[in-house]
């Protein structure tokens, strides 16, 4: 059965206008922080790298040591399978800081939209209250159960903090979920999920754990009440779409130095998603993609008409 051009013409029309409007109805929408939205700020200056955290952090996750290459026991110098959670230190002459490492729970995070799986998602993630806000803690869960080991997060996570168990039969990917196992039945609502056991450890309270909302306040109120300590800004207010995790800095120290990458405001998970759906919104994909078809079979069609003609003058 021959199919006329005017025929796929046609169709590339109406397959174009019906992807506008399923494009137009799946939009990406800006991802906010939730209501209940929880996290840690880490205070730079607080931090006395007594690794109290690590060890806890070990003890909590049920993690083996490490040893580094100099045989130093319980001495990780970066995150890794068997570490989710690490102090380390930057110096510049006489000048030194510490600075914590973790997962960063972002607001909107690449390795979620990465995920082909879903292994990795936000916690409560499709659920939403009767004012259609989204629920839940937004803490970055990990489903070992679906993960297909294909290690696109690790590629996506800005803060390079995914890591893969190279050396399991059957690896897993590593890294913070605020210890949700660890939940406390004497809390109630998003307090509750977690209970992460470093910031029980820090003797300084360098790291306090509670919701995104109040902690941003409380780092907002340091600034104010000692402006020349600190830098006078808060790392993961804006920087890449948000993060649950807030940082401190001391006065002429830069989230640079203490190893924090540079961001825009707008997340990577945004505008890669933007940019990859953006043919299907206006049906500008189906339409290509049926006038390539319609090209095709007319080059065939003609090639078969020029050989039958061939053909019968023999």
């Amino acid at each position: 059965m021959s199919i006329s051009r005017r025929s796929l013409l046609k169709g590339a029309v109406v397959a174009g206008a019906a992807t506008a409007l399923v494009g137009r109805a799946e939009a990406r929408e800006e991802v906010e922080p939730r209501p209940d939205a929880v996290g840690m700020l880490y205070d730079s200056t607080r931090c006395i790298g007594c690794r109290a955290c690590v060890t806890r952090c070990k003890e909590a996750n049920s993690l083996p040591y490490d040893r580094t290459a100099e045989g130093i026991h319980d001495a990780p110098t970066d995150l890794n399978s068997n570490t989710k959670n690490i102090i380390k230190v930057w110096t510049a002459g006489e000048k030194s800081a510490f600075t914590k490492q973790q997962c960063m729970h972002c607001v909107d995070p690449s390795c979620v939209s990465v995920c082909m799986m879903g292994a990795l998602h936000k916690e409560g993630e499709g659920k939403r209250d009767f004012a259609g806000e989204k629920k839940g803690t937004g803490v970055v869960l990990y489903d070992k159960g679906t993960c297909v080991g294909c290690r696109y997060c690790q590629i996506a996570c800005a803060f390079n903090v995914p890591k893969f168990e190279w050396f399991e039969a059957f690896p897993l990917i590593v890294k913070c979920e605020l210890c949700r196992h660890r939940g406390d039945p004497k809390k109630e609502g998003p307090l509750a999920i977690a209970n992460p056991a470093c910031c029980e450890a820090c003797p300084r309270e360098a790291v306090v754990y509670g919701k995104r909302e109040a902690l941003l306040a409380e780092a907002k109120r340091r600034l104010a009440e000692d402006p020349k300590r600190y830098n006078g800004l808060i790392y993961g207010e804006k920087e890449g779409g948000g993060t649950q995790v807030l940082y401190l800095a001391g006065a002429g120290v830069t989230f640079k130095q203490l190893g924090m990458p540079e961001l825009p405001e707008e997340s990577s998970a945004s505008f890669s998603e933007r940019v990859s759906h953006a043919p299907y919104l206006h049906g500008i994909t189906p339409i290509a993609l049926y006038g390539a078809m319609a090209f095709v079979i007319r080059r065939n069609k003609s090639k078969e008409e020029a050989s039958e003609h061939h053909g019968e003058g023999k």
